[in-house]
């Protein structure tokens, strides 16, 4: 049977927070493995082998204590700079099967993909399994069709069939009526919750039955967006690649606490550093701010005395400097800072972004700030290369209560010399 003459793929990386441990440390191979939220709170993610246990997304950690324990499960917790540079690695490789690659999330890209003399589509989907893996210690599945709810269909099969072997191909397959007759409808892509037990209720409990409902009445009960995924269950195209990274409209940092505090200056520490980080945020993206919103509050699950509050200040001229807008997110805090609350989380928020090599120039202080600029260039540089806070611009300890608390921290694999592997 003769391929189309371009489908698209949707490469997708298996519990894509455990395996990025599983690629450094070859002895959690076939170990059930977790990954926590912040401040170990919450399991945010789970190997194969942890969901067999019947350890649940969300789950409190300290319910799981005792199975850890007695089943040697695997914990560790967060560090989304690790996630967000394996997951570079393994979505840059694609560029190798297509120049159309669309960063869909930090652990699924689409792509264009095109059968050659050679290959067939199913045997580039298994080179690209393979390749990912060798290469970036990252397990992928493999779903290929015309569209892209179709991919996802096929992506969800891949997965979770072991004749598929991790990839599956359903582009003018004669076993695409029996893939979306096994797909729940509210596993379809674009489906929510809600919508799901609409068409349960309507007797639509399938991908099948989704794909073949009346146009008209799916527009009536999912507006027009309805339509468009039932259209791409009959393969035809209405949600097109998008390769370009949309321009972020926020830059958020914020945390919770290791420890609820009323000490002002552990307040300040957490908000510089939270003002920091987003700053570098925006330089790597070659973006500036034109407003800053700093809050805290206490910790809404206690029973303790309730207070939050935020506020909004502008920032002129356009900025991304760390600097000036941890000098700004200061100024905001002070004018919110009641005492003799417990805060238990803060955070700051950076709108009204534009690219900063259309922004205009400074009417005054240009110099100061160009100079600032090459500052902030070196210490980037330099963090980039030795790791986070190797140079910092010292308005914030480099400890404190404010701290996420990581019990279960990992070596930084990638992100410091002192933690790369070693061999011999």
């Amino acid at each position: 049977m003769q391929c189309p003459k371009s489908s698209i793929a949707l490469v997708d990386a298996n519990a894509f927070y455990c395996s990025c441990f599983a690629a450094f440390d070859a002895a959690l191979a076939g170990r059930p493995v977790v990954v926590l939220s912040n401040n170990d709170g919450n399991v945010i993610a789970r190997s194969k082998e942890a969901k067999a246990l019947g350890i649940t997304m969300g789950q409190p950690f300290f319910e799981l204590r005792g199975l850890v324990a007695a089943q040697h499960v695997a914990v560790f917790s967060s560090n989304h700079g690790f996630f967000a540079e394996m997951s570079e690695r393994f979505q840059t490789l694609l560029y190798h099967y297509s120049p159309v690659v669309e960063h869909y999330s930090i652990d699924e890209a689409w792509l264009d993909l095109q059968p050659t003399a050679r290959l067939s589509l199913d045997a580039i989907g298994r080179e690209i399994k393979a390749r990912v893996q060798a290469l970036s210690g990252v397990p992928v599945s493999v779903g290929i069709a015309t569209t892209k709810v179709l991919a996802k269909v096929a992506m969800e099969h891949a997965k979770t069939s072991a004749k598929a072997g991790g990839v599956l191909d359903l582009t003018r397959s004669k076993y695409q009526d029996l893939a979306l007759e096994r797909l729940p409808v509210g596993e379809v892509w674009g489906i929510g919750r809600s919508y799901a037990e609409l068409l349960n209720r309507h007797g639509v409990t399938t991908a099948k039955a989704l794909r073949d409902t009346d146009d008209r009445w799916a527009r009536q009960q999912m507006t027009i967006v309805g339509l468009r995924i039932v259209h791409e269950l009959r393969g035809i195209q209405c949600f097109p690649l998008n390769p370009q990274t949309p321009q972020r409209k926020l830059a958020t940092v914020s945390r919770s606490f290791g420890k609820a505090t009323e000490d002002f200056g552990e307040v300040r520490a957490a908000v510089v550093w939270f003002a920091a980080r987003a700053a570098e945020k925006l330089r790597r993206e070659q973006l500036l701010t034109g407003r800053l919103n700093v809050w805290l509050g206490t910790d809404r699950f206690k029973v303790t005395p309730q207070f939050s509050d935020s506020l909004t200040l502008a920032v002129a001229p356009l900025s991304n400097s760390t600097l000036e807008l941890s000098h700004l997110a200061l100024r905001g805090l002070e004018r919110i800072w009641q005492p003799g609350y417990a805060i238990r989380r803060a955070g700051v928020t950076l709108s009204e972004l534009a690219a900063e090599a259309t922004a205009p120039r400074r009417l005054w202080e240009d110099d100061r700030f160009e100079g600032m600029k090459r500052l902030h260039q070196a210490i980037d540089f330099i963090n980039a290369k030795f790791g986070r806070d190797t140079l910092r611009c010292g308005l914030f300890p480099s400890a404190g209560t404010w701290r996420t608390k990581a019990e279960f921290a990992a070596p930084g694999y990638t992100t410091n010399w002192g933690d790369v592997l070693r061999t011999g």
